[in-house]
């Protein structure tokens, strides 16, 4: 008799769907997957259903609507290992701009009738609302990384994704520093590795995709910044972009906000 094989189920709540994309471009890795694991739940991928207890949950996307609150502790309680995928679920997300900003005041500029849309004032991780057994970032997720962490927590072990900065990526590939070279910001010295220095590859800054890395010094970065010409409003805003609300870039930001 074959053994139990465990239940996958991968949730949506607010996001753009681009890191359950990733899963599902992983092609011949996912055949390979649906062979050890029973995928329970992914209406990205099917619309069958299979009840939980879950195995293994990955959840992509932030909270940002009351149901967004009731359903994440659901998913908590059906899920033996909980795993957020992506900006989104684990800093909030691009719509975590509306953290800095009068929720309000969007709905009545964006909606006709604004009075109809049930929102949350924040947008904010899921580690917020419920206990996380791992955070995997980027914008989208790494296929590579997002397959080690399935395979690390169907073995029962801790996943192996690295957390150390961009510059180790760009140093392992052999390209010349953008911000030295050519006096181009860059966050590279304080987000995560995860890409493989995709933007310094072709000359351009980190754009911090991936999220602050291990004890990122992000105010030196910015006088970097400052000494390459950015103004206080150029750095705030580029610490806003997919990873806003992450601790580090958030303070960041309202330090330089705040002028």
């Amino acid at each position: 008799m074959r053994a139990r094989r465990p239940k996958l189920a991968v949730w949506k709540f607010a996001s753009c769907d681009g890191c359950q994309l990733s899963l599902l471009n992983c092609e011949d890795e996912l055949l390979a997957l649906a062979d050890r694991v029973e995928v329970a739940y992914f209406l990205e991928a099917s619309r069958a259903v299979v009840r939980g207890p879950y195995d293994l949950s990955l959840v992509e996307g932030s909270v940002s609507t009351p149901e967004d609150a009731d359903r994440i502790r659901q998913v908590r309680k059906a899920s033996r290992y909980l795993v957020t995928i992506g900006a989104c679920a684990t800093a909030g997300g691009v719509q975590a701009l509306r953290n800095f900003a009068d929720c309000q005041e969007f709905l009545s500029t964006v909606y006709a009738r604004p009075e109809f849309i049930r929102t949350l004032e924040r947008s904010t991780p899921i580690a917020d609302h419920v206990p996380v057994d791992f955070e995997l970032r980027g914008c989208p997720v790494d296929r590579a990384q997002l397959l080690e962490v399935i395979s690390a927590f169907l073995a029962g072990r801790r996943p192996r994704v690295a957390t150390h900065s961009v510059c180790v990526e760009c140093k392992r590939r052999g390209l010349v520093c953008v911000m030295v070279a050519q006096g181009t910001p860059c966050l590279g010295p304080v987000t995560q590795a995860g890409c493989g220095a995709l933007c310094p590859g072709v000359r351009r800054g980190c754009y911090g995709c991936f999220g602050p890395a291990e004890s990122p010094n992000t105010a030196s970065l910015a006088r970097a910044w400052s000494q390459l010409g950015a103004t206080a409003q150029e750095v705030a805003r580029a610490f806003r972009t997919f990873n806003a609300a992450a601790d580090a870039f958030r303070a960041e930001s309202e330090r330089h906000e705040r002028g």
